[in-house]
């Protein structure tokens, strides 16, 4: 007759109430963006260079066509602060960088007045190629281009989002808000926070814009201030 004890590292036989258990399912990762499939917005990337390196290739819908170059996003890769604008601009085509024309150095100067450095921040837009004229992207250009932005949103890992204007508080938000209604109100999402404003170029057509822009630039300063330390 055999003596020969269990090992130490058996797995013991499972009980009969153990046997009778349903299987634990686990659910799949969930977007962040409204609309989104996760599996569609490359969750097998794992860089924001990798992630670069295919949205400069992407072909998925006719913008690239009548541009220049892709304006992929621009500014510190781990930033706690990510602000998110429409679509690139003649300038930002021209740079290959985000917020670099009149809008642009708008933004800069409401950064420095608000005490935030540009390199510590991300800054990206919602769709990546300039769309023709300078028009608002297509709905089925933002669709496709949304799936970038949702593996940017990953991977940077952000604790405070900013939606500059009405087309990413839509994006980012929900579909049917309107920036004049929205704006300066904090959400949460996935322990993310979210706020949107006035997008710079809209204070350029309008100057009633800039005091409430700037009382939501103060609130997001303050809370950037107040994260805790990583």
């Amino acid at each position: 007759m055999s003596t020969e004890q269990p090992g130490l590292f058996d797995e013991p036989e499972a009980t009969p109430a153990e046997r009778a258990a349903p299987s634990k399912v686990i659910n799949p990762p969930q977007a962040f963006l409204p609309g989104v499939n996760y599996e569609q917005s490359y969750p097998q990337i794992s860089s924001l260079q990798e992630l670069r390196s295919l949205a400069l290739k992407c072909r998925n819908c006719r913008l690239r066509d009548g541009c220049q170059q892709v304006v992929f996003g621009e500014g510190n890769p781990c930033a706690r602060l990510l602000f998110i604008g429409e679509g690139p601009g003649k300038d930002e085509d021209e740079a290959g960088l985000p917020f670099v024309g009149r809008a642009g150095q708008l933004l800069d100067k409401i950064l420095i007045a608000a005490e935030l450095k540009r390199s510590e921040v991300y800054i990206a837009n919602v769709v990546k190629c300039r769309p023709p004229g300078n028009r608002l992207p297509n709905p089925d250009e933002v669709k496709q281009c949304r799936n970038y932005l949702e593996a940017q949103i990953r991977l940077i890992n952000p604790q405070i989002i900013v939606c500059l204007g009405s087309l990413a508080s839509q994006v980012v938000i929900d579909p049917a808000v309107r920036i004049t209604k929205i704006r300066g109100t904090w959400l949460t999402r996935q322990g993310r926070s979210i706020i949107a404003t006035f997008h710079p170029a809209a204070l350029l057509r309008n100057e009633a814009y800039k005091r409430p822009t700037w009382e939501d630039f103060k609130a997001i300063r303050d809370a950037y201030r107040a994260l805790p330390a990583r």
